[in-house]
């Protein structure tokens, strides 16, 4: 089944407007849906205290293991740090164009506000449902993670293991916006949620299936 045309979403009686998001807003927007705290979001909160645990062990590790004239492990971390604040946020954000282009978006933009450390990926005026926008939110979420624990598992006796290790921790602080903006599609799991980009306006719409009372 074909998602509407964003002409049905606005015109038709079917459908109702449940948000309008201006990306410079998707921080706060994100804060709240993670407040009020929905299956999804409890799910990600303890996936996320693990990693920070994790990131915080290893990172120390490091820095005790330096003490003990072993600097590879530091130095690897290091490296970490900055590549996961940097070229770590492109290939996040290419990860969502890849989605999306799959999903069958004809062109995909990228931008963000560097002040506000955001950064998107959008497909201007192409509609997305449920189940797509769950595969592009959640696909940097699994690649990186199963590419970093492949690394990790092959490479454990290796200082490089520390990189890793790190960037896996620090990918998931990254992906808040991402389960912020999901959990929003299982609120009410009875009504299709389909949401779309203008670009234009750099404002992301939100619809739902409009519910009858039976007569």
């Amino acid at each position: 089944m074909e998602n509407p045309s964003i002409e049905e979403l606005r015109n038709s009686e079917k459908y109702e407007l449940i948000a309008q998001l201006n990306h410079r807003q998707i921080k706060e927007f994100v804060i709240k849906q993670l407040v009020e705290n929905g299956k999804i979001i409890k799910v990600y909160m303890i996936y996320q205290i693990l990693m920070i645990l994790i990131g915080i062990f290893f990172f120390t590790r490091s820095i005790v293991l330096a003490f003990q004239s072993s600097f590879d492990p530091l130095y690897y971390t290091i490296a970490a740090v900055v590549f996961s604040f940097s070229v770590l946020i492109v290939i996040h954000e290419l990860l969502h164009g890849i989605a999306l282009k799959i999903t069958g978006a004809p062109k995909v933009n990228f931008g963000g506000y560097l002040e506000k450390f955001i950064f998107y990926a959008e497909a201007d005026r192409f509609v997305i449902n449920r189940k797509q926008f769950a595969f592009i939110a959640l696909t940097p979420l699994f690649a990186v993670k199963l590419i970093t624990l492949i690394g990790i598992i092959l490479l454990i006796n290796h200082p490089v293991f520390y990189f890793l290790i790190f960037v896996m921790s620090a990918h998931s602080l990254f992906c808040a916006g991402d389960i912020g903006l999901l959990s929003v599609f299982y609120k009410n799991k009875t009504d299709e949620i389909f949401t779309f980009d203008v670009k234009a306006e750099k404002t992301s719409y939100f619809y739902r299936t409009q519910t009858f009372p039976s007569p």
